[in-house]
């Protein structure tokens, strides 16, 4: 189920405009400002090639497999209702079924 999107009213967006407009620690970027700025790779371009070069390792064992599941509305909605982990908890479930506790 999605939470629903909420919409602020014209009067609640002139607000939240007249709070940024009043910030002085934040003010609005201009067009000069998005002029100015350069690339992260030209300003840091130590940190850049260094978040670049941080790949995950290959995993040594797979320990799962990705597969597509249709299950029951009601049993998606019951597993996800566990919070997160649910996909743990349904893979520890299966396990317990086909091969006892």
């Amino acid at each position: 189920m999605r939470t629903p999107l909420y919409r602020n009213t014209p009067e609640e967006e002139a607000a939240i405009q007249r709070g940024i407009d009043q910030d002085p620690d934040n003010p609005e970027l201009t067009a000069e400002d998005f002029a100015r700025f350069r690339p992260a790779a030209e300003v840091f371009p130590e940190i850049v090639a260094d978040y670049l070069r941080r790949t995950r390792g290959a995993q040594k064992k797979p320990t799962k497999v990705l597969v597509s599941l249709r299950l029951e509305p009601e049993i998606l909605e019951k597993l996800r209702a566990s919070g997160p982990g649910w996909q743990t908890r349904a893979n520890d479930l299966l396990r317990n079924a086909l091969f006892g506790a």
